[in-house]
Parts: C-alpha cells; structure tokens; sequence
C-alpha cells in the first residue's frame, strides 16, 4: 500500500500540464510570469503598498510542491512505477499461494487442526516433566550445599 501510495503522490504532484486545444493553460506559471500576471490582474496597488514583497509570494502552488517532470521522463517513470506495482502485486500472489489451507477442504484443515492440538499437548506434558525434573534437580543441589557446610 506504501509503494501504490508514493506512486499515486508522484503522478499527482509530478505530471507535466497538457494543453487543450480552444481552453486556457491551466500550468502554473514561472517564478516571473507570476509577478508579470500579478501587474496585469490588478494586484499592482499591493505591489506598490509593500514593496518589500517577495514576487514568489504570489505563486498558486505551496513552494514545497516540486516543479512537473518532462513528459519523457515522466511518462518513462510510469513504466517503471507500473512495473515495480506488477512485480509487487505477483510477490504477494506467491505468499497468498503458499499460505497453509489454501487447496486443502474443511475437513482436511481441521484434521491438521486435531493433530497440531496433540502435538502441543505432548510438548506441554514434556515441559512439565522437565520442570519436575529441575525443580528436583534444585533439590538434590540444595542438599549437596548444605551438606558441604557442615564438613568440619
């Protein structure tokens, strides 16, 4: 979801403005196209009341927004956006394929279910055997050190 996400970011944030044949540009303008457009829009009296105005302030896009990519190599990094997207969509139908009930019945899930059941239950009854044996080993320890104390 990571990868379709920044893939869908840069194709938002990244695509070169096309033209409409009879329609306006719609394309940002330049850094100095913006303040030649400000003068002619009417926005020449806040010009000339705060002349220390940066012009860049006039811009329509956050300045944070990267400026659109060429059209070749943006249309070269859709293929290879579209590519890493195909190879990731296929990876996980290997995982999804190779997960564990997939092409087994009900029946055969619920067996495998009853037998992994047993096995937990032998591992537990050898983990408390083992316990016992360690809780008694600490004993016979115990005894030895004391005993070892009391040799004159």
């Amino acid at each position: 979801m990571t990868q379709m996400y920044a893939s869908l970011m840069y194709i938002q944030t990244r695509h070169p403005y096309g033209d409409i044949p009879g329609q306006p540009s719609q394309a940002p303008a330049s850094a100095s196209n913006s303040a030649a457009a400000a003068l002619t829009n009417g926005d020449a009296s806040q010009q000339q009341s705060h002349p220390t105005r940066n012009t860049t302030e006039q811009r329509t896009e956050p300045p944070s927004t990267p400026p659109p990519e060429q059209p070749d190599v943006f249309n070269s990094a859709l293929r290879e956006l579209a590519q890493d997207l195909v190879l990731k969509e296929q990876q996980m139908e290997i995982i999804i394929n190779s997960l564990p009930g997939l092409g087994n019945s009900e029946a055969d899930q619920e067996n495998l279910m009853r037998r992994y059941e047993i096995e937990l239950r032998d591992a537990e009854a050898e983990r408390s055997q083992a316990e016992e044996e360690r809780e008694r080993m600490v004993g016979v320890l115990g005894e030895v050190i004391n005993k070892v104390r009391r040799v004159p």
